[in-house]
């Protein structure tokens, strides 16, 4: 299940988040050679992770084995603080549109080639239920242009933001990828299951948005 922690309850997920920081360190600084994002205390965290970003974590038996971090566009973010270079257009600022980044699996619960895998295809389907009960529509990400075909599939609605730039050595294009309830109903249908992903929430109705 996928729970969803910003600063309102991330003192009941203290120990859920240092897990997350430390998968975080493994991911891209062990695995992908990100060593600016080096720290000798194994967990990688940054100046993003204030009391506006929005952390989804995927717990199974109280081990965190999934994360990925969510940004508001309508404060600085990734795109327009770092990889500028890769944004050719005016980057996306609007509350109906968030940033998503660090998304990191545990090994043993990866994708296998283009299958999706049980723990990405559910915190995809976390972000599109967040988003429609939160007032999201699109999501902007830097990421493998691999993943294009993968979103499209997924019936999310691809706009690339620029070219694709080499990024600490991986290909890498933004784009902002947009969503609905068409898009939640073929993430179910592909995950074999109409049951929500999300666990818990901060609270209900969350809405950034009208």
């Amino acid at each position: 299940m996928i729970h969803i922690v910003t600063a309102e309850n991330a003192p009941r997920y203290a120990e859920a988040l240092e897990q997350a920081w430390r998968l975080r360190h493994r991911v891209f600084v062990e695995e992908k050679g990100w060593s600016d994002l080096a720290r000798p205390d194994g967990r990688e965290i940054d100046g993003f992770d204030d009391a506006h970003a929005l952390h989804m974590l995927a717990i199974e038996a109280g081990t965190v084995v999934g994360y990925q971090r969510m940004l508001p566009t309508t404060r600085p973010y990734l795109l327009t603080e770092v990889l500028s270079e890769l944004c050719e257009v005016e980057p996306p600022r609007s509350p109906h549109v968030w940033e998503w980044t660090r998304y990191a699996v545990e090994r043993g619960h990866r994708d296998r080639g283009r299958i999706l895998s049980p723990v990405g295809s559910a915190l995809l389907t976390g972000i599109v239920e967040w988003g429609l009960e939160s007032g999201v529509d699109a999501i902007v990400i830097e990421m493998n242009p691999l993943w294009l075909l993968r979103l499209v599939q997924l019936h999310f609605r691809v706009t690339p933001l620029g070219l694709p730039r080499p990024i600490a050595g991986e290909e890498t294009v933004a784009v902002s990828a947009a969503f609905d309830e068409r898009t939640l109903a073929r993430l179910r249908a592909t995950r074999g299951d109409d049951a929500t992903v999300l666990s818990a929430r901060p609270g209900r109705p969350l809405r950034l948005a009208s």
